[in-house]
């Protein structure tokens, strides 16, 4: 009797601390039953459920879209924002606010560059460490900023970018408290850099 006991106390346990963790892009009917757009000002451009052994939460991307057009959407402002659903209403974990910035060139769009976000569990710690990447172009339609922001335990960690022709103009730093992530995000967000490097024609590097 006591070994069957013990043997559901490990089962329960198991279930508990055990959550499985997954992601998955909402849909738009998805989006509207949950009633995220009451999460942002901004029209949600995608929106992601989480879940880990923290729970089960939302990842929203909203972009302000100032001018919309046949060609192209234009954005001024950004919003990433990560809530728990909580008794029918929503609470922030946290948030990521982000605007055109006055340049010369004149920066004219900011957005997501969902092709290198991520939801997915970096370090194998059994929560998931989100990777919000967004950039910025200016009105010669040239990529001049850069970040990439890393989420783990609810903190944020920056590396911030800025593409210029000449290396006075052009900067890649990261966070001070950088160093302080484990190796494998470190290794994985610099495995990232190079990719971007690669297949965007962006130099993310100082002078």
């Amino acid at each position: 009797m006591k070994k069957y006991i013990v043997f559901l106390l490990s089962f329960y346990s198991t279930l508990i601390f055990s959550q499985k963790i997954e992601s998955y892009k909402l849909t738009k009917q998805e989006i509207s039953e949950r009633e995220l757009k009451d999460v942002t000002d901004f029209p949600i451009y995608k929106a992601f459920e989480l879940s880990d052994k923290g729970g089960v939460y939302e990842l929203v991307l909203a972009e302000n879209q100032k001018t919309i057009s046949k060609k192209d959407t234009l954005n001024t402002k950004i919003q990433a924002i990560c809530v728990v659903n909580d008794h029918g209403g929503f609470l922030e974990k946290w948030r990521i606010n982000d605007l055109l910035e006055d340049t010369d060139p004149k920066e004219t769009n900011i957005w997501f560059w969902t092709k290198y976000c991520s939801t997915k569990d970096i370090d194998g710690d059994g929560y998931i460490e989100p990777v919000i990447v967004y950039g910025t172009r200016n009105e010669d339609r040239y990529i001049r900023r850069v970040k990439i922001i890393t989420v783990y335990k609810n903190k944020k960690y920056v590396i911030r970018a800025v593409e210029c022709d000449f290396d006075n103009c052009r900067s890649f730093e990261k966070d001070q408290s950088w160093n302080t992530l484990p190796q494998k995000i470190k290794t994985h967000i610099n495995q990232l850099t190079e990719k971007m490097r690669k297949e965007q024609d962006v130099l993310l590097k100082n002078g």
